[in-house]
């Protein structure tokens, strides 16, 4: 086990907590695998900002499963943007009843997505989009989630008009994000991610339960 692995998932250990997560040895191990996967391929793709395995763990793999407490049993979610596979991948990773649809602009992270989902073991419950968004239809999803789109306040009114009426949206960001849920009207809850001064995710209520 390298070195790097270890200290990822002691970081795992020591901060879950904080983040109310609850994960058993597959998971960890899933995890890790993830961790060593994007670091094989981050040369090549950018995927995320060179960071030590500590960071990795807390800042993008403990704070995107904190969408998966707002996620009921079973449920299938949307992914935009899913780019590293943030945050739908450590929720796959961690919820073995989960299911995902990722839609993902560039194609050569859609290429990544689909062995990270291989490598995790995790085919049977991904489907990987190679598509802006905008222009597939949404699928039927009990919730949309968004972690790092460009603009994304700018973006906001688009994903609004994607997602399915029924669905939960899960969109992490920051005070200005906030604000643009606030400015078109929508009703939305906003949770401090743990172990961070100004990044939330903000659960944005559907507009039917029909």
């Amino acid at each position: 086990m390298t070195s790097g692995r270890v200290e990822f998932i002691n970081a795992l250990d020591g901060h879950a907590a904080a983040f109310a997560a609850r994960l058993d040895s597959g998971a960890r191990e899933r995890l890790a695998d993830y961790f060593e996967l994007v670091g094989r391929w981050n040369a090549r793709l950018h995927l995320v900002a060179p960071c030590p395995p500590e960071e990795f763990a807390v800042r993008h793999v403990l704070e995107s499963l904190v969408a998966a407490h707002h996620m009921g049993e079973g449920a299938h979610f949307a992914d935009i943007g899913s780019g590293a596979g943030l945050p739908a991948i450590p929720c796959l990773a961690a919820r073995p009843d989960l299911s995902a649809r990722l839609v993902e602009a560039s194609a050569k992270k859609c290429v990544f997505l689909r062995e990270a989902a291989s490598a995790l073991v995790l085919r049977q419950r991904v489907e990987v989009i190679n598509s802006r968004f905008e222009a597939v239809p949404a699928p039927a999803a009990d919730a949309v989630t968004c972690r790092a789109l460009e603009r994304f306040a700018e973006m906001l009114p688009k994903v609004l008009d994607w997602s399915p009426p029924t669905s939960r949206l899960l969109l992490f960001g920051g005070p200005a994000l906030g604000e643009a849920i606030e400015g078109v009207g929508r009703l939305f809850d906003s949770v401090l991610i743990p172990e961070s001064e100004q990044r939330f995710i903000y659960i944005v209520q559907p507009t039917t339960n029909l």
